[in-house]
């Protein structure tokens, strides 16, 4: 009986590895969805780009009629958002790869313009709180009180919790295993 059971483990295993693998291959051929061209900035972490509405992964910024208060005086926060990420991308080709949706059907990509990380250079410049990853770069932003950071706001989310707006959640597109295939293959192609 002890023979059987070790077969039936190893059996159960091997088909556990083999239907793993499975979803890493599959995960693989649907999460390097790549789109480039040029964009229209919606807001400081939404774009339009080739038709798909696409919501930078990873990342919050305050919402386009967010105010926020920097000493004791409000100023457009989610304005300045906008038109930071604008500046950011210029006359530069953006290309987002795309490593799932969110529950608005919005693609969740990590995006650039040239080689700057769009996701990453908005948390940097404190135009945007980490929501999920670059908590690094929000750390720096902080530090040295850029952009958000230089007063007192409320967090996006919270905002539009109490404005109305669409409430979400961190992003992990599609699960974690999302997010790490999104960030295996932008460093892969560095």
């Amino acid at each position: 009986m002890t023979r059987l059971a070790s077969v039936l483990r190893d059996l159960l295993l091997t088909a556990t590895i083999l239907l793993f693998l499975g979803l890493v291959v599959m995960r693989l051929d649907t999460a390097g969805q790549e789109v480039s061209g040029p964009v229209k900035v919606i807001d400081g972490d939404t774009l339009v780009l080739d038709g798909k509405r696409i919501r930078l992964v990873g990342i919050d910024a305050p919402e386009l009629r967010q105010v926020c208060q920097r000493d004791t005086r409000p100023w457009p926060c989610g304005k300045e958002a906008k038109a930071h990420l604008v500046a950011l991308i210029g006359d530069a080709t953006t290309t987002c790869e795309a490593g799932g949706s969110d529950r608005y059907g919005r693609l969740l990509a990590v995006c650039s313009s040239g080689s700057r990380d769009l996701n990453a250079a908005m948390v940097g410049a404190g135009y945007a709180i980490a929501f999920g990853d670059y908590e690094v770069e929000e750390k720096g932003a902080r530090a040295k009180r850029l952009g958000i950071w230089s007063g007192t706001f409320d967090a996006p989310r919270t905002w539009r919790r109490t404005h109305g707006g669409m409430d979400e959640a961190p992003h992990i597109p599609d699960g974690w295993l999302g997010t790490v295939m999104v960030r295996l293959g932008a460093w892969f192609k560095t």
